[in-house]
């Protein structure tokens, strides 16, 4: 077992494709192919598998590269302390559900690395793909609500993928309005306030499940639905066509300005949010310094958090 195989066997995971990798490991597919060949003979257990729609990690893989990125990371830990050569990237990877103090937390963590070379991931993705993400190794942290409707599915669903919840807070669930919209004047809300104006939602692929939404009350019929993919486009229709949509009530003004606020809803729910993680692997150095972050911009929109 080598240091290279453990690199390539990451790139290989990241790329979710052996000739991707390839390509950026600047070797040919058949070498990168025979060295993790090579690695799984030696030592005894198939780590991934070849399918017609790309690379997926099995169980024991996902196990193993949860090991193999600690001894990467330590390793151009060492490199960087010992070496006056060499200044090794800081690796981190997130992903998310559309919360813009997920985002705040991000920009927080990059501005304070010490590291002169870095290479970050943020995904603002679907919820499956989130479970998906840190499942596979792809992110260390994902950031994701559960609330009465979807607990028991998604807590099922982490416990079958090796995952833990690590709840940040709850809080009562609000409605996104443009400043402009009728409703934005009114103390608080409930479903039949909202019932002509645009319902936005963000679409999440095959997976469409009501369990899998990113908006809670998402069984409730509406006249007129709309579903976007991104929180940039979200926020730009409630804006033009006076739409809702519904999330946790905590507003951005750095990144998304005075134009969007967030009003009560008054219904018998809530939304609990955290973050989780492989039980199998410890996070990294970036990784915890991203919660202690995430941590820290929740305080400063007054959110109590959970211990």
């Amino acid at each position: 077992m080598t240091l290279r195989q453990l690199k390539y066997l990451i790139e290989i995971v990241n790329c979710e494709s052996i000739s991707e990798a390839a390509k950026r490991l600047f070797i040919s597919q058949p070498s990168l192919s025979n060295s993790i060949k090579e690695l799984e003979n030696e030592i005894g257990l198939e780590l991934l598998l070849r399918t017609s729609k790309g690379i997926t990690l099995t169980e024991d893989g996902t196990e193993f590269l949860g090991y193999a990125r600690q001894v990467v990371e330590q390793t151009e830990l060492l490199e960087q302390r010992y070496s006056t050569n060499r200044t090794p990237r800081r690796l981190c990877s997130i992903s998310t559900q559309h919360y813009a103090f997920a985002v705040n937390a991000f920009v927080n963590m990059v501005k304070k690395t010490d590291a002169e070379e870095y290479e970050f991931t943020l995904r603002e993705t679907r919820t499956h793909e989130i479970i998906e993400d840190v499942k596979n190794q792809r992110s260390e942290i994902g950031i994701m609500y559960l609330n009465p409707f979807n607990r028991k599915v998604i807590e099922k669903l982490l416990r079958e993928s090796r995952l833990d919840f690590h709840p940040l807070f709850t809080t009562t669930p609000h409605v996104f309005v443009s400043a402009g919209n009728p409703l934005s004047q009114k103390d608080y809300l409930t479903l039949d306030d909202l019932e002509e104006y645009p319902y936005l939602a963000f679409e999440q692929g095959d997976n469409n499940s009501f369990y899998f939404s990113e908006e809670i009350q998402s069984t409730i019929y509406r006249k007129k639905n709309i579903r976007v993919s991104d929180r940039a486009t979200i926020f730009n229709l409630m804006i033009g066509l006076n739409g809702y949509t519904i999330s946790t009530g905590i507003v951005s003004a750095d990144l998304n300005g005075d134009n969007i606020v967030a009003v009560p809803l008054r219904v018998d729910d809530s939304i609990q949010v955290g973050w989780i993680s492989s039980h199998l692997t410890q996070l990294g150095r970036m990784a915890a310094l991203y919660l202690e972050e995430l941590k820290a911009v929740l305080k400063c929109y007054g959110v109590k958090l959970e211990l």
